[in-house]
């Protein structure tokens, strides 16, 4: 948890967090951040697209991108992913908006859900709606820039 609470604006589509800590790379898996999300208990494990040179508790704000198998429109429900630890293999949330070929979605923490349905285009959910989607493994975050 990052402590005291942010308080500044930045884009809503990006997810600001914490260096939960450094997860190494494995025979079958390469290197993974461990990105705890403030006020909450998630800390989720992503593969980071450029190297994070942080030390564990550094605050960091990126973009988490994951890739839907199906991105289903849903009428009840609340925002999350899970499991609360490890890899996110499901997310439900609203969608706040498109950028280029992603959903973007608030689960508690935004999410860029880049469909892999052919069936499936971005543009095609509107914002606001409810959706849910089991995602496939490989989940990414993106560090924007210091």
């Amino acid at each position: 948890m990052i402590t005291p609470s942010p308080t500044t604006k930045i884009d809503p589509t990006l997810a600001r967090g914490t260096l939960a800590g450094l997860i190494p790379a494995s025979g079958t898996r390469p290197e993974l951040v461990s990105f705890a999300v403030p006020n909450t208990s998630y800390e989720m494990h992503l593969r980071p697209l450029i190297a994070v040179d942080a030390r564990p508790g550094a605050k960091l704000i990126g973009t988490i991108s994951v890739q839907a198998r199906r991105i289903d429109v849903v009428q009840t429900g609340g925002k999350f992913v899970e499991p609360v630890q490890g890899r996110p293999r499901r997310v439900q949330g609203r969608v706040l908006g498109v950028r280029g070929s992603a959903v973007v979605v608030d689960a508690g923490v935004p999410v860029h859900l880049i469909p892999t349905d052919p069936a499936q285009k971005a543009d095609g959910f509107e914002a606001g709606s409810i959706v849910a989607c089991d995602v496939l493994d490989g989940a990414t975050f993106a560090p924007q820039p210091a």
